[in-house]
């Protein structure tokens, strides 16, 4: 089945190793896991599981981590709406980097590149989103002495410095080559690259040294940094790396990504408990139509919307998925067992994250860059 993958739309069911070869980025084999195990004592749940699987120069932050030497993160969110767990997943990543390397931060609010894509939004409604979904990054415990967030808008004339040399040496035919840029796309949309660009060069500006940056980030966001990689030398820095994890589905077991815009497809992090439990019971499973016919031939877990959510965020023993997995297979396990057990999961979960983001609140201006 055909599949699409951009910044802004995902359609069909994706192969990952397809994607690789279209994007030209490289598997994370084994023997790199073996080297990011001994330099970081341990894997991350993320890359046992190959949920980040993908990555552009991450062996060039290796080599500087293994002989001391800086780099910065840099990562992102398009404020449309709600954050949902999809969104946190790459941020999850990013703090497991950040707390193992102790380097700083960079995140960015990209309200101008929703505005400008989303014909429903007003600018003063993703602005409004892109401090809300600030307190979503904070909730989950950045080091608030190495976490640097800011708005596009708050930012503009920082940023518009970096991109405008970008952007001279980006033709309208390379981007549209990558972004699929037609006629009737506004020149906003078509000049926003350079400005998602801009954080890959920022570290260097403000820190006084010349370093790279790692985008920990969905691969559907990999475009932006084809063209970055393509000018950095050009303007005197290093090409941004990037790690690349893969796309959590939507609930309702459609093909593509959950969307900020469809409630029922995600659990966001401001949903109620009656929320959560309506979406689980609804969500899509591999199961069969009937109990008897899920006992005799079991369900199929590479379909089923709750275990992914277990597979992804939710159970980090390898042993119990596995465990679940099987018990899937041979119709051992029920969708209602499964469904249960996520629904506890998620509830406590955002329960406690609750918590921290309304707390976020009162530290919220310690963490934003502004001019």
């Amino acid at each position: 089945m055909d599949f699409k993958v951009t910044p802004w739309e995902v359609e069909g069911i994706i192969d990952y190793q397809k994607l690789i070869e279209e994007f030209g980025t490289t598997t994370i084999d084994e023997g790199m896991l073996r080297r990011i195990e001994k330099d970081f004592g341990e894997l991350h749940l993320f890359l046992r599981r190959k949920i980040f699987f993908s990555h552009r120069d991450f062996d060039i932050i290796l080599n500087r981590i293994e002989k001391n030497q800086k780099y910065a993160l840099y990562t992102g969110r398009g404020p449309s709406g709600h954050t949902h767990l999809g969104h946190i997943m790459p941020w999850i990543f990013t703090k497991y980097l950040q707390d193992k390397t102790k380097a700083n931060l960079y995140f960015q609010m990209t309200d101008d590149e929703k505005f400008l894509h989303k014909r429903d939004l007003t600018l003063e409604k993703t602005h409004t989103f892109a401090y809300e979904n600030a307190l979503d990054v904070i909730a989950l415990g950045f080091d608030p002495e190495k976490t640097f967030i800011f708005s596009d808008i708050d930012y503009a004339k920082t940023l518009y410095n970096i991109a405008i040399k970008v952007a001279k040496r980006v033709t309208f035919s390379t981007a549209k080559a990558v972004f699929g840029f037609e006629n009737s796309t506004n020149i906003g949309m078509i000049f926003y690259p350079s400005i998602q660009a801009a954080p890959c060069f920022l570290p260097s500006i403000l820190e006084k040294e010349k370093m790279p940056v790692l985008i920990p980030a969905a691969i559907d966001q990999d475009p932006y940094w084809r063209i970055t990689r393509d000018v950095a030398e050009k303007i005197g820095y290093h090409k941004p790396t990037a790690i690349h994890c893969i796309l959590l589905p939507s609930l309702q077991g459609a093909s593509g990504k959950m969307s900020a815009s469809d409630p029922d497809s995600a659990i966001f992090t401001v949903d109620t408990e009656e929320d959560v439990k309506r979406k689980i019971k609804n969500a899509f499973t591999g199961g069969k139509m009937s109990l008897k016919e899920q006992r005799e031939y079991g369900g199929n877990p590479e379909i089923c919307s709750v275990f992914q959510y277990l597979h992804y965020l939710f159970e980090v023993d390898d042993l119990k998925i596995e465990e679940r997995k099987k018990g899937c297979l041979n119709g051992n396990v029920m969708c209602g067992e499964c469904k249960i057990y996520l629904t506890e999961k998620i509830l406590t979960f955002l329960k406690e994250h609750q918590k921290r983001r309304e707390k976020a609140r009162d530290i919220l201006e310690n963490f934003l860059l502004k001019d």
